[in-house]
């Protein structure tokens, strides 16, 4: 877990855990090897794959899980070698050096969703072996920039590769396990993590004690190892023989530029000031190029974003639980940093030690997640993980006093609550992703990440507006922040409950027989 600066808003939140894919209804076809003789693949068709077998799914796993692990490290590293950088950019402003963090965030952001396009239509594989190698090169960069220019333009690269990293890592690993595995291999990868997200802090406090280039220069020798592995045990993937995807230009620059709007206002807001024209009127460019994609989307034949994954109910509820429940994640994972160092005095480091707890728990739950999920089902799951969520600044809320020294009364259960929402609610939503046809998984994957980024972003500009702006809010304004954070989780919740557990076979929703389903005639897929 990290503990975000206001000026690090939206680039040092934790990446999600991903979700479990439902298991079908009794005699519902799945995608497992035993049924591979129903339906012969297509001659010629590049496929997606069918459950890898024996340890091969766990290696597979290993090697999308390791691409997540740098993309939040790296993120969250950085935030804290902050200090560190600046005092090496010493005729750089601070508005300047705030491009070494934002410049990430941003590009993560706004390509997300026309990355996992991009992967889908080339083949996961290939996307995933291009992203892990670009993040390898961008990080000799990072490490080796002579001057601050170089360095942001590293990080815009670094940002580039892990938009390309983030979705795909996801529509690799689920396909690999059959559906009752799926929500176990999910839980692992979430808590990849969360390990990645509460080790952020210390290995790059460390790191920059010697020297900030290292934070970028361990990455390429882990980079080399992901990317071998990958080359040896990525199933091979691409475009469907017959299913030639369209390019779609304008729908892709719109989503970019109109996320990257958005973005930009979130991030840039604490030093351009909520109300200034600069943030306004990104916003409002956002806001229309949004509603212009929209628009386009609906009319274009092959747009970048399909709409018909939204006709998907399980999915279109994971989008918006998403959503709501990272605008809950990151303001409560400032409003603690704010508690810790401003109203109790502590250091970064016991700041950052005290949030333990919460990255622990999720770390445990994650793990569990599938025993969990088989015993209460999917909806139940997702209802539960953003009660106890909701729980956690409730908790905050009635007994979290001025001077700190009852913390362990005070606010460790609060943060074990989260923990045990947060272990509990992602797994399933980012499951989701899994109950889209073969064709959108990488797609799918990067909306739902797109609704992590984006309420993370939110949910920080929202404290910030919340508390009015101050650099250390008082304990009076926090709990305003903890209300915020409760009703935002509850609603998480509402979304949860949206989910249905029976999962049928619709013809009209699944691909033909081809080879982005081979060994299945049918996909199991949630539906409204």
């Amino acid at each position: 877990m990290t503990t975000p600066s206001p000026k690090a808003q939206g680039s040092g939140v934790p990446a999600p855990d991903a979700a479990p894919a439902l298991d079908p209804a009794p005699g519902t076809p799945t995608s497992d090897a035993a049924d591979a003789a129903d339906t012969p693949a297509a001659p010629d068709a590049a496929a997606a794959p069918d459950a890898a077998p024996g340890r091969r799914r766990w290696l597979v796993l290993a090697v999308a899980s390791a691409a997540q692990f740098l993309a939040v490290l790296d993120m969250i590293a950085v935030n804290v070698a902050f200090p560190a950088i600046g005092a090496d950019f010493r005729s750089a402003s601070t508005a300047e050096l705030s491009w070494v963090l934002n410049a990430y965030t941003i590009v993560l952001a706004a390509l997300l969703v026309p990355a996992g396009r991009l992967a889908d239509a080339i083949g996961g594989r290939r996307s995933f072996l291009t992203g892990i190698a670009l993040f390898g090169l961008a990080s000799l960069a990072c490490g080796a920039a002579p001057g601050l220019g170089t360095l942001i333009a590293a990080r815009v690269v670094q940002g580039v590769a892990a938009a390309v990293l983030v979705p795909t890592s996801l529509s690799l690993a689920l396909p690999a396990f059959p559906p009752r595995e799926r929500a176990t291999a999910v839980g692992v990868w979430t808590a990849v993590s969360a390990v990645a997200a509460s080790s952020g802090p210390v290995a790059g406090g460390l790191l920059a004690a010697s020297d900030w280039r290292w934070i970028f220069l361990i990455n390429p020798p882990v980079v080399l190892v992901a990317w071998l592995a990958g080359l040896r045990l990525l199933p091979r993937t691409g475009p469907v023989r017959g299913d030639r995807r369209r390019l779609d230009p304008l729908g892709t620059l719109l989503v970019l530029l109109g996320t990257g709007s958005v973005t930009t206002a979130c991030v840039e807001a604490a030093d351009w000031g909520y109300g200034a024209p600069a943030t306004l009127g990104f916003l409002a460019a956002g806001l229309v190029l949004g509603a212009l994609a929209v628009a386009h989307v609906r009319r274009h034949p092959d747009p970048v974003v399909d709409p018909a994954l939204f006709r998907t109910r399980a999915f279109t509820s994971a989008a918006l639980g998403l959503l709501s429940y990272f605008l809950a994640y990151a303001s409560a994972l400032l409003a603690a940093t704010w508690l810790f160092t401003g109203v109790w005095g502590w250091s970064p480091a016991g700041a950052g030690l005290a949030v333990t707890p919460w990255p622990l728990t999720v770390l445990v739950v994650s793990m569990l997640s599938g025993r969990i999920v088989r015993a209460l089902g999917e909806r139940t799951t997702a209802i539960v993980g953003g009660v106890c969520f909701a729980a956690g600044p409730m908790w905050w809320l009635l007994l979290a006093g001025g001077d700190g020294g009852h913390y362990a009364v005070e606010f460790m259960p609060g943060l074990v609550l989260t923990g045990l929402g947060a272990g509990l609610y992602q797994p399933v939503m980012f499951a989701a992703a899994g109950l889209l046809p073969a064709r959108q998984l990488s797609l799918g994957s990067g909306v739902l990440m797109m609704s992590r980024q984006g309420g993370s972003a939110l949910g920080v500009a929202a404290l910030v507006v919340i508390t009015g702006g101050a650099a250390r809010p008082g304990l009076d304004a926090l709990r305003a922040g903890w209300v915020f954070t409760a009703v935002t989780a509850a609603l998480a919740a509402v979304a949860g409950a949206a989910l249905r557990t029976r999962v049928r076979t619709d013809p009209a929703e699944i691909p033909a027989a081809t080879g982005e389903n081979r060994g299945s005639g049918t996909d199991p897929i949630r539906h409204h």
